[in-house]
């Protein structure tokens, strides 16, 4: 149950195309908040909102920068990326399951239907010579 929580929180932090793409940038490096802010043309105060939500949601963390402690360091935290990866395996192994279960059954679908046009061939032909 925790875990369907924890995704829960992810999917819903991950909502917001913003959010996206500041975990996007901060996949090349930790941030401080100011350039994040600067990257996306915000004001400080409405990235530090996207900055709050990414970070009570678990996906960054925070800490102070150790030349300036006023600034905020930003850098992504990998488990709810791997919880995230993990359960989309998890959807995309029960999708190749069932379409390779769907193809076996087209197969063996074709195969009939192609020893009923054989049979129905071989009785047509079987007909002409007898005269039926």
């Amino acid at each position: 149950m925790a875990a369907a929580y924890d995704l829960d929180r992810t999917l819903s932090a991950l909502a917001d195309p913003t959010r996206r793409r500041v975990v996007d940038l901060l996949t090349e490096r930790p941030r401080r908040a100011g350039e994040i802010a600067e990257t996306f043309g915000m004001s400080r105060p409405a990235m530090s909102r996207h900055l709050r939500v990414l970070r009570t949601h678990g996906l960054v963390e925070e800490k102070r920068d150790t030349a300036d402690a006023r600034a905020r360091v930003y850098r992504l935290r990998p488990e709810p990326i791997d919880e995230l990866s993990t359960w989309i395996g998890e959807v995309q192994r029960f999708w190749d399951d069932q379409l390779e279960s769907f193809r076996q059954l087209a197969d063996k679908k074709n195969r009939e239907k192609s020893r009923t046009r054989k049979t129905m061939k071989t009785m047509k032909t079987m007909k002409k010579r007898t005269g039926r």
